[in-house]
């Protein structure tokens, strides 16, 4: 496999054998989900085998870390959401750079979380969650997968907006939402940021109350649950999102085919109605755009964790 770096290094060639999809939040995620939608169309383009692996683990650091490790040849992708971005503002300590250490190459697809509060906070919608919080400071909690995830980061941009001050609870037996989602349920937390496909079932049963959904437009998951926005924070705007990730020091050449035939992929007819089918938007960006936009959500999260840190 070729190590060069110049723009058109192994682009005729590439792939010559199996590529590996590395994801790190488990089967059935989003991410996994997405990614193994992907890798039907890749294999079709490529005539390789496109293989998903799912890495769980160390706070959605496992699968990084692994790729990190790889040969910078294309053949070994990673496959991870916005998170991979906002670690490198929260991630000291980490075995690897987020932003140095990988190259940016595509965007997959974008969609919003669900704020979603349990009966122990007593509330139904937005507004009252937010004179809840003024009128007890510090009183109520709120969950996430971890310090720095985008479920933490989320309602952090929201607590700011609506200058309110909640105290996070990061997660202690697990990092997986479905845990966040339990300590709601349970009463251990009032509130949290949740996929919506994982919380769907306890807003059907009553278990829980959505208050709005992050994304700038509603989802066509749950039609009858407002915006954020429309809500009551006007522009907020804070959604999941999904890219691919290679190694830094890939040709040049690997990286503009893999993102140019990803591309090609993701709009395809049936990937495009199964996204949409799942409440997701297909992203699309040049290369170099999705690189700018990766720095610039990064540089997001630094700011939120200056506000948080600051009030």
């Amino acid at each position: 496999m070729c190590a060069e770096t110049g723009a058109g290094a192994s682009t005729q060639e590439y792939p010559l054998a199996p590529v590996r999809l590395i994801e790190p939040f488990g089967t059935g995620g989003g991410p996994d989900l997405v990614a193994r939608a992907l890798a039907e169309r890749l294999v079709e383009r490529w005539g390789q085998p496109v293989t998903v692996e799912n890495h769980p683990g160390a706070g959605a650091t496992a699968a990084p870390a692994l790729v990190a490790k790889t040969a910078a040849d294309g053949y070994t992708l990673l496959v991870n959401t916005s998170a991979h971005a906002y670690s490198a503002a929260a991630g000291s300590g980490l075995p690897y750079d987020p932003l140095r250490d990988f190259v940016a190459v595509a965007p997959l697809s974008s969609q919003g979380y669900v704020l979603v509060a349990g009966r122990r906070a007593r509330v139904t919608t937005l507004v009252e969650l937010i004179a809840v919080e003024k009128a007890e400071p510090g009183g109520i909690t709120f969950g996430s997968t971890g310090v720095g995830t985008a479920t933490h980061l989320g309602t952090e941009q929201l607590n700011h907006a609506a200058g309110t001050r909640a105290v996070h609870v990061p997660p202690s037996a697990g990092d997986s939402i479905s845990n966040v989602i339990a300590n709601v349920l349970r009463g251990d937390i009032d509130y949290a940021m949740s996929p919506i496909s994982i919380a769907t079932p306890y807003l059907q049963n009553g278990e829980l109350v959505a208050l709005g959904v992050s994304s700038a437009r509603r989802s066509r998951l749950l039609p009858h649950v407002p915006t954020i926005a429309e809500a009551g924070i006007a522009g907020y705007e804070f959604p999941i999102w999904y890219g691919v990730w290679a190694r830094a020091g890939t040709p040049h050449g690997i990286l503009d085919k893999v993102a140019t035939d990803i591309s090609a992929a993701m709009a395809s007819p049936g990937l495009h109605r199964w996204l949409t089918e799942h409440g997701a938007e297909p992203m699309t960006m040049t290369r170099e755009g999705f690189a700018g936009f990766v720095l610039a959500e990064s540089q997001r999260a630094t700011r939120i964790i200056r506000d948080a840190t600051d009030r």
